[in-house]
């Protein structure tokens, strides 16, 4: 099965970089202009979480606090599940569902290297989903289904 190395090289270069001091609004825009659903926070060049639409949505939404008036450092995610290079995609699929979260830190030699996402695992299983399905258990049911038909 292909590793986090393997997801790691298929990415683009990061461009979803953001200060923890930078305003949620900010943040906001940010995601837009990225189209991703996440951004990683570095403070001095080091990594220290990620900023995602669902920090937001539950914790300055919920909470009822302003994105004007809070900081991303305020409401990121610093716990995300590690991964290292040589770990499969099956294992970032069992460490985010065990913490039930889309999103685990790679690192290579205590250096953190990427964050893998849940579409990139499910990205993974659509493309080689001739090992995830078995084609023969698949033809037995389309052929055994009643009158032929797939409901």
């Amino acid at each position: 099965m292909r590793t986090v190395r393997n997801i790691l090289e298929t990415k683009d270069e990061q461009s979803n970089i953001i200060d923890p001091s930078t305003m949620v609004i900010d943040a906001l825009k940010k995601l837009i202009s990225v189209n991703l659903s996440y951004l990683v926070v570095y403070e001095n060049g080091e990594y220290i979480g990620i900023f995602s639409e669902r920090d937001y949505t539950r914790k300055l939404v919920l909470e009822g606090r302003s994105s004007r008036e809070t900081m991303v450092k305020d409401v990121l995610t610093t716990d995300l599940p590690e991964v290292l290079l040589d770990d499969t995609v099956e294992d970032c699929m069992y460490k985010m569902n065990m913490r039930g979260v889309r999103y685990v830190a790679a690192y290579d030699d205590n250096k953190f290297t990427g964050i893998i996402t849940l579409h990139d695992v499910l990205r993974e299983v659509l493309a080689s989903k001739e090992d995830v399905f078995d084609n023969s258990l698949t033809s037995s049911l389309i052929n055994n289904a009643e009158s032929g038909r797939i409901f």
